[in-house]
């Protein structure tokens, strides 16, 4: 059985290419990218040594490890952070019978991040966890997603939404880097509550689309949020995600990149107020 930092390690050598590293290319392989020899070379490790990570075998390398294959992958920060991330909880995994669970994700917002976000109004923001659960949002935002199915359930969830909601695919126009940032968060998320929810919720109904990018953690690019509405059209939304560390949620802002854009969520909006919106906590 594999684990995550195996996965990863293998997913960044099957997808580096030796000429990017100023290796020669030594011709047609059976499978892509670096070989094993290779990047064990620049580690200054054993092949047999690095085979035993990939495979999930040896779940405890050092920290003097992790950072030679990460030198050795020539990982950009946000890669070297996951990586030892990976490399933290693969090794917990072994040990995790003597540890204290970890708490479930916090679904209630507190009172002083619903003023927050009320101070946001009429812009548009929400706060939500790292499952994916909407928590709490402006008017605003419920008027942008109205009719997208977004926001039908009692208890809305953005990761359940991108993987098995057919409008999802139509609604975000770059649905692929939607459903990577999805799966990518969620290991940042409390163990505990992930497995339950994956095992009992989404993987049997989200398919492969969502169990692939789960095991190849694949770093979000974060860029521009581009929509297809419904009824306004083509949005461009830049975002700003702030951490509310302490109950593990984050308050997100969306800020229309352009004119256009920005005239479109206006309407939305004063269409909004019409049907009586206003701030909402789920919690």
């Amino acid at each position: 059985m594999g684990t995550p930092l195996g996965d990863f390690v293998r997913t960044k050598r099957d997808s580096t290419q030796p000429e990017s590293l100023g290796l020669p290319d030594r011709g047609r392989r059976r499978s892509p990218g670096l070989r094993r020899l290779d990047l064990a070379s620049r580690a200054g490790i054993s092949v047999e040594y690095l085979t035993r990570i990939e495979q999930g075998r040896d779940r405890n390398p050092s920290v003097a490890v992790v950072n030679a294959l990460a030198d050795a992958l020539s990982l950009d920060t946000a890669e070297r952070n996951h990586l030892r991330y990976l490399a933290k909880i693969s090794g917990g995994e072994c040990v995790s019978h003597t540890r204290p669970a970890p708490a479930p994700a916090r679904r209630e917002v507190r009172s002083s991040i619903r003023d927050t976000l009320s101070l946001l109004e009429p812009g548009m923001a929400l706060v939500t966890n790292r499952l994916g659960d909407v928590l709490a949002y402006t008017s605003t935002y419920e008027s942008v997603t109205a009719g997208t199915g977004l926001l039908d359930t009692e208890s809305p969830n953005l990761t359940r939404y991108v993987f098995t909601d057919p409008r999802a695919r139509t609604f975000f126009a770059e649905w692929d880097d939607i459903a990577d940032e999805q799966a990518f968060d969620l290991w940042l998320g409390p163990s505990v509550e992930n497995a339950e929810w994956l095992t009992s919720e989404l993987a049997p109904v989200a398919g492969p689309d969502f169990t692939s990018r789960l095991n190849q953690h694949v770093l979000p690019k974060r860029g521009v949020l581009r929509l297809n509405h419904p009824s306004a059209g083509e949005l461009s939304l830049r975002r700003e995600a702030l951490e509310v560390s302490a109950d593990a949620q984050q308050l997100i802002v969306y800020i229309p990149a352009d004119e256009s854009t920005a005239e479109a969520v206006e309407q939305l909006r004063h269409r909004g107020r019409r049907l009586g919106g206003g701030l909402r906590a789920i919690s």
